[in-house]
């Protein structure tokens, strides 16, 4: 008996450390890939590779799949088109991304609480909606409203999936909406925060939507705690901040000089 479990402890840890090492790769070969390779496809096909158990379904279960896990999905996608964006040469960004994507992998994704729910969903809507503001910098307006929709979509469900017995198909396409119209309104204006050699580049409007999906949900979170005695002075506080902090950004750190 006493081997028995020393054998199954044995496996246990090896098979740890196996998805340790196989995390750490995907998080380091995602970014190195797409940098040598100057070609965000190959990135894109390891981060899908990565999850093929979503795939490994009957046709029918697929799209429920590929929704539960869009909020992963956006993350290592997102990780992969910065990483191609920020240049063909390997500068500090790309291991900062390296080094994040994989703290996202290894420690961050397999949380389940409520908190960490949120953490993931603003995760996933800072690194999508750089992304999409990167890429569409130069194209149509309707490719930038469309990623912004799926990524609102996805981390508004991400987050409702969690503790939500109820159907919220209405609210996630709201919260959809609101972050289409923002990304239409911001296209034609779209400013990027550079920080010198290091190839960090921030949009203004992926700051902007973090900030509202924070106070979304922090709203959405009081209504369900206080239900008919809810009053406005329940969230006062994080939505009189948020609009001022947006209020700042935009007012103050809106020179042309950032402007793409």
């Amino acid at each position: 008996m006493a081997d028995f479990v020393f054998i199954r402890k044995t496996r246990n840890m090896a098979s740890s450390a196996v998805h340790v090492f196989l995390n750490i790769l995907l998080g380091l070969g995602a970014v190195l890939v797409t940098v040598f390779s100057g070609n965000p496809a190959l990135g894109i096909i390891l981060v899908l590779v990565s999850k093929w158990r979503i795939f490994a379904v009957r046709s029918r279960y697929l799209w429920l799949n590929i929704k539960s896990n869009l909020v992963d999905l956006i993350v290592g996608i997102s990780v992969v088109l910065i990483s191609y964006y920020s240049g063909g040469s390997l500068a500090p960004v790309h291991f900062i991304l390296a080094a994040g994507y994989t703290i996202w992998l290894l420690f961050i994704k397999p949380m389940s609480s409520e908190t960490a729910t949120l953490v993931q969903s603003l995760i996933a809507v800072f690194l999508g909606i750089t992304a999409t503001s990167i890429m569409t910098a130069n194209q149509d307006a309707l490719l930038a409203v469309f990623t912004a929709f799926l990524v609102g979509y996805a981390a508004s469900r991400h987050v409702l999936a969690q503790t939500n017995d109820q159907d919220f198909t209405l609210t996630t396409l709201v919260c959809g909406l609101v972050f289409a119209e923002v990304a239409w309104l911001c296209h034609n204006w779209a400013i990027i925060y550079t920080f010198g050699a290091t190839g960090i580049r921030i949009p203004q409007v992926a700051i902007i939507l973090t900030i509202f999906a924070f106070i979304y949900n922090y709203a959405r979170q009081a209504m369900i705690k206080y239900q008919d005695d809810f009053r406005f002075k329940h969230i006062i506080g994080p939505v009189v901040f948020g609009v001022l902090l947006v209020s700042i950004i935009v007012l103050w750190f809106s020179n042309p000089i950032f402007n793409i």
